[in-house]
This record gives C-alpha cells, sequence and structure tokens, in this order.
C-alpha cells in the first residue's frame, strides 16, 4: 500500500479510556462487504496493510489496533489486566460500537483468533452478525502447538517472569533495542523464514521493521498474550459458527491436524483452506503484491459472494 493511501486512511481509535489507531480503507464501487481484520501476537498497522489492500478488493477493510499493540495504550492504562477475556470484551465493544446493525466479515490471524472464539463464547448474540469467519492460521488449544514439553516450559516461565513491571522495562530496553535485535536476527538468518531469503539491503530492512514491532507493542502484554496462548482451552463451549481456516503447510507454530480436531469441537463446521507460503506468516509486508499469496483462491470466491 502506497504510504500516503495508508496515512490518509489510518484515523484515531478512542475506546474503554485507551488511545490507539485503526486502518479504515472504504469499499470500492460495488462493494458491500464489511469486513473486520484483526492482527496477530507481532504485527501493527503497518504490517497488515499489505493483507488489507488485498482484501479491499471485495469490501470495506477495518483494522483496530489491540490494547499494549501497534502502539496502542495497554489495559494497564485503565488498572485492568491483559486477560482473554479483557480482550474478548474489548473486541466485543469495538464491534457494538462500529458496526451497529451491520452485518461483518471476521478475518482473524494467529493470537487474535483466540479472541474473537472467546468473544463469541461470552456474547453468542454477535454471531448473528458474522457472515463469513476465517481463521488466518488461528489455534484454540494449547496442545495445537508444536513446542517440545522442555521448550513450551520455558517459554511459559519466560513469559510469567518478564510480565512483570520491572523485569518487562529491563528487557523493553535492554533487549529490544535495535543493537540486540539485530545481533540476534544475524544469529538466526540462515533458520529463520522471516530472513532466509534476504539479501543484504533486505534484511537490514526487515531488521529495522522488525525492531520497531519488538518496541511498539507494550512488553507486559506481549508476554501476559503469550502466557495466555500457552494455557489456552476454548474446547469446553461451542460457538454456533462454521469456521473456514487457512494453514500453512510448514507452520512451524502449530500443528494443523490437532488445530482441525480442537476446531471441530468448538464450531458447528469446518473447513481447511490450504495456503502455499513459507513459514506462519508474510515477512514484512508492504504491497498487496508481496500479501497476495497470503489469500488463497477459495477465500477469494467466499469473499466475492454476497453478504
Amino acid at each position: 500500500m502506497a504510504k500516503s493511501k495508508f496515512t490518509k486512511n489510518v484515523v484515531p481509535l478512542h475506546i474503554n479510556g485507551m488511545d490507539g489507531r485503526m486502518l479504515c480503507l472504504p469499499a470500492p464501487k460495488n462493494r458491500k462487504r464489511e469486513i473486520l481484520l484483526i492482527y496477530g501476537h507481532h504485527a501493527s498497522l503497518e504490517r497488515m496493510s499489505g493483507i488489507a489492500d488485498v482484501l479491499n478488493r471485495y469490501g470495506r477493510v477495518t483494522i483496530p489496533d489491540l490494547p499494549g499493540f501497534g502502539g496502542m495504550d495497554s489495559f494497564y492504562k485503565i488498572n485492568r489486566t491483559p486477560t482473554l477475556d479483557a480482550y474478548a470484551d474489548y473486541l466485543a465493544a469495538f464491534i457494538k460500537l462500529y458496526y451497529k446493525r451491520k452485518r461483518i466479515t471476521v478475518i482473524a490471524m494467529s493470537f487474535s483468533f483466540i479472541v474473537v472464539t472467546r468473544m463469541l463464547q461470552k456474547y453468542p448474540e454477535l454471531a448473528k452478525k458474522i457472515d463469513l469467519l476465517v481463521s488466518f492460521v488461528g489455534f484454540v488449544h494449547k496442545d495445537d502447538f508444536r513446542f517440545s514439553r522442555p521448550s513450551y516450559w520455558s517459554l511459559r516461565l519466560i513469559a510469567r517472569v518478564f510480565s512483570f513491571r520491572l523485569p518487562a522495562l529491563l528487557l523493553r530496553y535492554a533487549g529490544f533495542n535495535r543493537y540486540s535485535l539485530k545481533l540476534a536476527y544475524r544469529i538466526v538468518a540462515s533458520s529463520n523464514t522471516k530472513m532466509l531469503d534476504a539479501d543484504k539491503d533486505e534484511f537490514k530492512k526487515r531488521v529495522m521493521f522488525e525492531t520497531e514491532l519488538w518496541q511498539i507493542n507494550d512488553v507486559r502484554s506481549r508476554m501476559k498474550t503469550m502466557t495466555m496462548m500457552f494455557k489456552a482451552d476454548l474446547c469446553k463451549q461451542q460457538v454456533k459458527l462454521p469456521v473456514k481456516h487457512v494453514s500453512v503447510p510448514d507452520d512451524r507454530y502449530f500443528n494443523n491436524k490437532l488445530v482441525e480436531q480442537h476446531m471441530r469441537i468448538v464450531f458447528t463446521d469446518f473447513e481447511d483452506i490450504p495456503c502455499l507460503i513459507k513459514g506462519h506468516m508474510p515477512t514484512v509486508v508492504a504491497t498487496a503484491k508481496e500479501a497476495a499469496p497470503f489469500v488463497p483462491p477459495r477465500v477469494r470466491r467466499l469473499l466475492l459472494k454476497k453478504s
């Protein structure tokens, strides 16, 4: 997306005492679909701009910031802990405020899919507003992760320690500065899917973008949500909606078979839509052309149907 177009369509977001931003792309002529796109754990409006551009061909696209992410105020500002229920309440409030009587298409990426799922469990009446629910590499249960047990418990411990204020402050300035992150990405460049195909200039560009993502997202919120993901179990209550799930064959985070099993428990129907890209998510996405492969033909056909 051109920078001028992006800047023109980013507006302030004020909700529940917190300030953030949202990207609102007007619908093209003769497209009535309302698309709510919710980004994942390591993202921002800027990172989603290419995907938003692709989806904009099929209707009006809105991407709100999440508390503690994309530079938005965290729940800590309003003296609330960032729990799964808190995010579900926030998203429900956003939908009720901005969509009122409109029906919407909800596309949730990775972490945000458990937020959407929990929202629909807490507020089942909102299911009637959704004409199409799409999971982009989402999950609903902690066992969906592919981590070994040692890695799983190590990550849970790290998330727990750095979810406290002082350790989080230390990590933000000692661990998430540009020098530490550049060194870290150089060490993992040969195995990290975000850096594998990058030449020298592209590597520098991607590291700069990744550094911004690590710095603008609130560390305590990031760590609390990591703990949330590692403890997630949303299989105890059904949601009266079918789900279209975009999966990545070589997803380094999730076991696709377990994801399907758990989603079939929660939702009334499940359709797997393979997406032939490398890795769990696209790298630094700047244009619609780069993002296009992440929206499979089956999803495009669904979006072309009358909402």
